[in-house]
């Protein structure tokens, strides 16, 4: 399989309904919730990607474009971004659908680095 092959078969995307239980009092989803969601998207990524034992040595920059209101779906896209020796790159992206339109829009951006390690939690090469 082709590098390219692999990043294109290692796309994740998850789907999530916005309940009362998962926001602040603004109504609009914890930020921290969101940040959750989107480490588990990006660690399902690395690992699809990899088929390796990954773990999360960053989360880069993430930005908060539009709050997410309670009652909506989101939908999670994790994708490859960059792949070194040992760590790659996952860009994680939540867009906002209203339940009842067709309205969809970007919320948050976040990337997130992953190491490969071996049993004994030693870095390895991503990609043998």
């Amino acid at each position: 399989m082709t590098l390219e092959e692999r990043i294109s078969a290692s796309e994740t995307r998850i789907f999530k309904a916005v309940f009362p239980n998962t926001t602040n009092h603004y109504d609009t989803l914890f930020g921290g919730t969101a940040m959750h969601l989107m480490d588990e998207v990006a660690f399902i990524t690395a690992t699809r990607f990899a088929r390796k034992r990954m773990v999360t040595v960053s989360s880069d920059k993430i930005d908060f474009k539009k709050p997410i209101p309670a009652g909506t779906i989101i939908e999670l896209v994790g994708t490859i971004d960059h792949v070194g020796n040992t760590s790659l790159k996952v860009l994680v992206e939540i867009y906002i659908e209203e339940m009842y339109s067709f309205v969809r829009q970007k919320a948050i951006t976040g990337t997130f680095t992953f190491v490969a390690i071996n049993e004994q939690k030693h870095p390895v090469k991503v990609i043998d």
